[in-house]
């Protein structure tokens, strides 16, 4: 299939989306592991998914997809956005709802820490992950989409954004957050 539909291609978002949160769940449980020697439950939400790395992996996957025969500019261009994302969302937080969801102040590896809002070992990981995202898991994704049928892609696709949308939802409502 050389075209792809909008309905194609916002499907593969979506995918991209539940991805993003859920690996950005997995790295940071594994991150507070090593900084603090025990397992805390990380994010916002009830679910294991943070949507802040979800809307990352689609800022990345957006803004790159003409330089992937570049990957230093894949790493480099998604290094900055994800950097300007994570101290933006931070400082708005803050500044708006009084809220510090994270603080690098208080971690480990925060070396080039601005504020506690982003470090340079973050930047780096954001790069790194945009890497694997992009030449790895979004082949992935297009396989699937290419070799599955419409129906299976659909719920493959959307179940997952869905239950996310809806974890948002109901935690926002309970958790009384931002």
């Amino acid at each position: 299939m050389s075209t792809r539909s909008f309905r194609d291609e916002c499907l593969f978002i979506l995918l991209v989306f539940s991805f993003g949160g859920i690996f950005g769940f997995l790295y940071e449980e594994l991150f507070y592991y090593i900084d603090l020697g025990y397992l805390v439950k990380r994010g916002t939400t009830f679910g294991p998914w943070i949507p802040i790395y979800g809307v990352g992996a689609v800022l990345i996957v957006m803004s790159t997809y003409r330089l992937l025969r570049y990957p230093a500019a894949v790493f480099a261009v998604s290094a900055l956005i994800c950097g300007l994302l994570e101290l933006a969302t931070g400082y708005v937080l803050l500044q708006f709802w009084h809220t510090r969801l994270w603080d690098y102040n208080t971690e480990i590896w925060n070396w080039g820490n601005i504020g506690g809002f982003i470090c340079g070992r973050s930047v780096l990981f954001f790069g790194a992950s945009a890497l694997f995202l992009q030449y790895v898991v979004c082949p992935g994704f297009r396989w699937l989409r290419d070799h599955c049928s419409r129906n299976t892609y659909l719920l493959v696709s959307v179940v997952p954004a869905s239950l996310f949308a809806l974890d948002i939802a109901v935690s926002r409502f309970f958790q009384r957050i931002p």
